[in-house]
């Protein structure tokens, strides 16, 4: 594990389009009580309403979108190359069935309550400032509901205003 230190915004130098859709981020939310996280490859950074903001997108089905909307608060966890594996698995076995993290060999740390991955290299704190069910009347580009929503488990767009970001 390695320390992190707090970051300014304007300190940022990555190419986001890499980071999420490539090297992936771990979603997280709850309480020291009791949090849950999944990988995640779609997203972005910008700003929104005056602020610097990240949105994701987390499928109906998915256990940590409880914890989500059950917080007012979030975190993304981008973690190096050699936790991969962990990344794999912490994407397809639900947090509803074992304690994935525990199993992940990943550790949960906290920074102003809010949840994230301790062997992070970049991490964004997150406070939830929107919540938008994405549905099919709203698409326009008519491939989009067969190629990624043939099951019906849609996403819901969550907005949230960055609050802190922290990097090795």
């Amino acid at each position: 594990m390695s320390t992190l230190n707090e970051l300014s915004v304007e300190s940022l130098s990555f190419n986001p389009f890499t980071k999420i859709g490539k090297e992936w981020m771990l979603i997280t939310a709850g309480t020291e009580e009791k949090a849950n996280t999944m990988t995640a490859s779609w997203g972005g950074l910008g700003v929104m309403w005056g602020k610097n903001v990240v949105f994701v997108v987390v499928r109906e089905t998915r256990y940590t979108k409880e914890f989500i909307d059950n917080n007012n608060s979030f975190s993304l966890t981008f973690l190096g190359e050699e936790y991969r594996s962990s990344l794999n698995y912490l994407g397809t076995v639900s947090g509803r069935d074992e304690n994935k993290i525990e199993k992940s060999g990943l550790h949960l740390s906290y920074v102003n309550d809010v949840p994230y991955l301790a062997e992070g290299r970049l991490v964004f704190t997150c406070k939830k400032m929107s919540a938008t069910p994405i549905t099919p009347e709203h698409f326009l580009d008519g491939t989009i509901e067969e190629k990624w929503y043939k099951d019906g488990n849609l996403h819901t767009l969550y907005i949230g205003e960055i609050t802190g970001i922290l990097s090795e």
